[in-house]
């Protein structure tokens, strides 16, 4: 009698240690199977044949936001729903956020990008380095640090961006759903190729300022701000988007420079 209770005893065992595997296998092939998310014409980045263009008339895509605080910031948002989903990390021996993202752009009249944030009011400055660990991704990619009127994806922002392929702009949207603007800055001559070594912006008041380090030189303003209004409180962040509509890329965002004050910038 006693051998036969543990022959079932090692039976149950046996069939639960393989349970898991078997689920294990089930849910791989679940998602093995599951279709590709349907990328809309517009939002197909430019190539040699096709030119991106902006979303149709209100279009639309609710983000997906959590309360989860990462290193300094209270929050993180799929800004916009992109089709895949986001995500982000930090490591608080080396101060860097690896933010990993898809999302077709942070232009037109919405965005779709990785944002950790947080809420506050008053003035501010926010500078950081940025890095691209895949050097194949996209030359329109960009990691961001931005202000937000709120976490929808047609919010009024201002934002400094720098691009893959090394153009950096200091751009706004005046009102929700409006077409965003910007100052660009590309580098020419022996600087061609050049990816800033540190970027920042600043408010003060309602003007937005971008601040530039090209080589390692101190922190310093680069053309004239502009001026836009924020209602308080309000978002201040970093971010991510890969400019390709479903395929995740990754941006590394280190030493950031948080501080709730103008003129901070370093």
């Amino acid at each position: 009698m006693e051998t036969q209770f543990v022959s079932s005893a090692l039976k149950i065992a046996a069939r639960l240690c393989v349970l898991p595997t078997l689920l294990g296998m089930a849910t791989a092939a679940m998602q093995a199977q599951a279709p590709a998310p349907e990328v809309p014409d517009w939002a197909l980045p430019a190539s040699p044949t096709h030119k991106q263009v902006p979303p149709p008339d209100n279009f639309r895509r609710a983000s997906r936001n959590s309360a989860t605080p990462i290193g300094i910031f209270e929050g993180q948002s799929d800004v916009g729903g992109a089709l895949v989903p986001g995500s982000s990390s930090y490591d608080a021996a080396t101060g860097q956020y690896t933010l990993n993202s898809a999302g077709y752009n942070i232009w037109y009249q919405r965005d779709e990008f990785r944002y950790l944030w947080k809420k506050t009011s008053g003035d501010f400055s926010l500078a950081a380095d940025v890095t691209f660990p895949n050097a194949e991704g996209f030359g329109d990619r960009k990691a961001v640090l931005v202000f937000r009127q709120s976490l929808d994806d047609d919010a009024k922002a201002a934002m400094v961006g720098q691009h893959g392929a090394g153009m950096i702009h200091l751009a706004y949207r005046s009102d929700p759903g409006v077409m965003m603007k910007d100052l660009e800055y590309r580098f020419t001559g022996l600087l061609t190729g050049v990816h800033a070594k540190r970027i920042g912006i600043e408010k003060h008041g309602d003007q937005f300022a971008i601040f530039i380090s090209l080589q390692g030189e101190p922190m310093h303003q680069f053309g004239p701000p502009i001026t836009l209004h924020f209602d308080e409180p309000f978002y201040v962040g970093i971010g991510f988007c890969s400019h390709l509509p479903a395929t995740v890329d990754t941006a590394v965002i280190s030493n950031v420079v948080f501080e709730n004050s103008a003129g901070k910038v370093h």
